[in-house]
């Protein structure tokens, strides 16, 4: 009798599972596996598809421009994770702090991340922009008269695109800090101020330890969401000057919808998420190996 009921409650189980898993089957999986599929051939819009085997990966190999633009990805990565991070803890201190007016400032902190990403590059366009933008145009009433080239310099546009992605998306790692510093037991402070431990003793003693959870669910998403990077340099800086800007993810795409080598494209979409999870994978072990 009990294995009998045993398996009809494995049954209806699998029942109420089945839509979730032919959807997640239909929508994430056969795309893994079909996108696999089309960086073994050479696949064009309106072609039949021919199988050439790795060759699509040994062409990506040998392109100067795909390196460069990982490079351009992953650089963006070292710059901006640990920005996000860091200004992110210290917005949530700030408004876990309950002084008056954090309510607001929460508010404030949190609104750009609602945006859509062609709102927040406008923005950010019209602020850098040459002779007739805000920030050269501050800069000039406070007596610095050269004219700043934000969007069309090397450097510098990787500086307006960090400056804007961080305005952007630095509220979201505030709310996790701050749910996390709320978990944080107050008895923990008041026992280290009885031991005449001070505000900076108690913030690396307590603070940081009780937050280790959360600063690798952020330094993870943080990390991921970074690799995926198109939207800001595409709309900002057009990839540019030349191509020193331009992400790997804006290569997949002009690889594959500009110039239709889509097999291309889809062996360095597979290469991004290989070195995405290996990023993660460290990550983990090293945060595991600070625990232990």
């Amino acid at each position: 009798m009990r294995s009998h009921w045993g398996k009809g409650e494995s049954i209806a189980a699998y029942l109420f599972l089945a839509p979730f898993l032919t959807v997640y089957g239909l929508f994430m999986i056969y795309p893994i596996i079909k996108g696999i599929t089309i960086s073994l051939n050479d696949w064009q819009f309106g072609v039949e598809p021919t199988f050439v085997g790795l060759d699509n990966y040994l062409t990506m190999i040998q392109d100067s421009y795909f390196w460069e633009a990982l490079w351009n990805t992953i650089y963006f990565v070292l710059i901006s994770t640990p920005a996000l991070i860091i200004l992110g803890l210290m917005m949530a201190l700030i408004v876990n702090s309950r002084l008056k007016g954090t309510t607001f400032l929460r508010s404030a902190f949190f609104l750009p991340f609602i945006l859509s990403i062609s709102v927040m590059a406008s923005v950010w366009v019209f602020i850098f922009q040459p002779y007739t933008g805000l920030l050269n145009t501050i800069l000039h009433n406070i007596g610095i008269s050269q004219e700043i080239f934000w969007l069309n310099d090397e450097n510098l546009g990787w500086v307006s695109i960090l400056i804007a992605t961080v305005w952007w998306t630095v509220g979201f790692n505030m709310i996790l800090f701050l749910a996390g510093l709320q978990e944080i037991s107050q008895e923990y402070y008041e026992a280290a101020k009885i031991d005449g431990a001070g505000p900076v003793r108690s913030f690396f003693a307590i603070t940081l330890p009780c937050l280790k959870n959360v600063i690798l669910l952020i330094v993870v998403l943080q990390t991921i969401n970074s690799f995926k990077l198109f939207g800001q340099p595409y709309l900002m800086t057009g990839g540019g000057p030349g191509s020193s800007t331009r992400p790997l993810v804006q290569y997949i795409y002009e690889k594959a919808f500009v110039e239709q080598q889509i097999g291309v494209a889809s062996s360095m979409s597979y290469v991004l998420f290989v070195i995405t999870i290996l990023f993660a994978f460290i990550q983990f072990k090293f945060f595991q190996g600070k625990k232990n």
